[in-house]
């Protein structure tokens, strides 16, 4: 294991000569041509997507004075209160099975200590994302337990000596986004027992620990955008500004040190980690080829859903590898982001997705939908299941019921054979029946189905193919 670290060490300070040594036809596109800075610019763009759209959403989720709602100034958490509603988009993709504890961190000046309280046998977990998306840590249930635990989330060059019983987390990047889920029946009484949960969860700078501590109050930029879907900004933005602040993020935000090879095709239309991007220095050919990128690149990502790596059956699509971890899948990497930035790892949850019914129609509420699960076949998960309906957006839909999920935990009629029929459809299926109802839009939209802390073979799961999704079926 030491070996080991020190030969990405090696590699890492390779990396760092490398850059620090770009000649300076690196920085200006002149030694290539118009259709050659189109692709490398197309895969500068896929690549850079999570970290774009991660500071994006992080700009739009902490700029705030004080918490508020699931926004928070760095270094606190924002405590939700209750599910998101139809009117949250700021993320992609939510769930109404849990209830988010959220907190942004800068750790490349110096570490956070996060102190997390009995959980009393509760499911949560509490996933460590780096400014790439990735899921480096991910305290919980599954992994760590139910019982108090403290851990001090460091930055990619931190050393130094931590506190008795205080864990140390690494983190390969300056940007952190803990993105906790404790898992809440809906009750009444229940959110007041996660609420409880919720307020022992703490931050503080390394420097405060164990002292009283304050949060100073967070500085809000009125030029934010507050009101346009995170994922829609990053989409509009012109292609200059989308690689110049990719190109400045990446100085708090070290590449890992397998991405050398694309930090070598980066360098070539002037894309260098940390220093500054100016496309008006660019061959004006190879900045003009630039200007087309956006489009394809974003085809490319949303294109992800059909290619091969994903398990695809019954209509439905999801992969049981390369989720929450990408290593140098960028494209997959970018996908998850695009429709579900914070994903977990696949031990922790597993998102079939299904756009289509069983005949191959896209989805449309001018239609009726049954999907059907034999006696005994309901998803298997140790923590609990859900099947929520989203609009073609990927966001919740607003109906009478205010219902966005159907789950492990609903009470559904069920047939004589002891078999269960869900109803995906617009207009209620009958009172009979609403139990088992999942309001649709009139319009186009997507089912997702959650899985967390899916069961482990040699039992029944979804990890080997040994369970599957069932079809959904219109039936109207």
């Amino acid at each position: 294991m030491k070996s080991k670290a020190i030969h990405l060490t090696v590699l890492a300070m390779s990396l760092a000569v490398l850059l620090a040594a770009a000649p300076a036809w690196a920085q200006t596109g002149s030694k290539i041509t118009a259709p050659e800075a189109t692709l490398i610019g197309i895969e500068a763009y896929i690549y850079g997507y999570p970290l774009v759209t991660m500071e994006m959403t992080r700009r739009v989720l902490t700029n705030v004075a004080a918490p508020e709602g699931q926004k928070a100034p760095v270094g606190q958490f924002a405590r939700l209160r209750e599910y998101p509603t139809p009117a949250n988009k700021e993320v992609t993709a939510p769930n109404a099975d849990t209830l988010y504890t959220l907190a942004w961190l800068d750790v490349s000046k110096e570490p956070w200590v996060l102190s997390l309280p009995d959980m009393q046998d509760r499911y949560f977990l509490m996933p460590m994302l780096s400014g790439w998306t990735d899921v480096f840590q991910v305290p919980g249930q599954r992994t760590t337990g139910t019982k108090a635990q403290t851990y001090a989330i460091t930055g990619p060059g931190w050393k130094g000596t931590l506190p008795p019983g205080v864990t140390e987390y690494k983190s390969p990047t300056g940007m952190v986004w803990i993105l906790g889920r404790i898992y809440c029946t809906g009750t009444p009484a229940d959110f007041k027992a996660v609420h409880a949960l919720q307020d022992h969860c703490k931050l503080v700078p390394l420097s405060s620990y164990g002292k009283p501590y304050t949060p100073p109050p967070g500085k809000v930029d009125p030029s934010i955008d507050l009101k346009t879907p995170v994922r829609d900004q990053v989409n509009r933005m012109d292609v200059s500004a989308y690689l110049k602040l990719l190109a400045a993020l990446m100085k708090d935000n070290p590449l890992a040190a397998a991405d050398a090879p694309m930090v070598a095709k980066m360098a070539k239309i002037g894309i260098v980690p940390g220093q500054d991007f100016d496309m008006s220095k660019l061959d004006p050919a190879v900045a003009k080829a630039l200007q087309g990128i956006v489009n394809p690149a974003q085809e490319k990502i949303m294109s992800q859903m059909q290619v091969g790596g994903s398990v695809n059956v019954n209509g439905w699509s999801y992969r049981t590898k390369g989720i929450g971890i990408y290593g140098t899948d960028y494209l997959q990497r970018a996908f998850i982001t695009a429709l579900g930035l914070g994903a977990n790892r696949p031990q922790d949850a597993i998102y079939p997705t299904s756009e289509a019914d069983a005949a191959g129609q896209p989805y449309d509420g001018a239609h009726k939908y049954v999907i059907h699960f034999l006696k005994g076949q309901m998803p298997p998960a140790k923590a609990f299941w859900s099947l929520t309906m989203y609009d073609a957006h990927y966001f919740f839909v607003a109906n009478p019921l205010k219902r966005y999920t159907l789950s492990s935990r609903s009470k559904f009629k069920q047939n004589q054979d002891g078999s269960v029929d869900l109803y995906l459809q617009n207009e209620s299926p009958g009172k009979d029946k609403e139990a088992n109802w999942l309001p649709a839009p009139k319009g186009k939209f997507v089912l997702m189905l959650r899985l967390y802390w899916p069961e482990e073979p040699p039992q029944v799961s979804i990890l080997d193919g040994s369970w599957k999704p069932p079809v959904v079926k219109m039936v109207q």
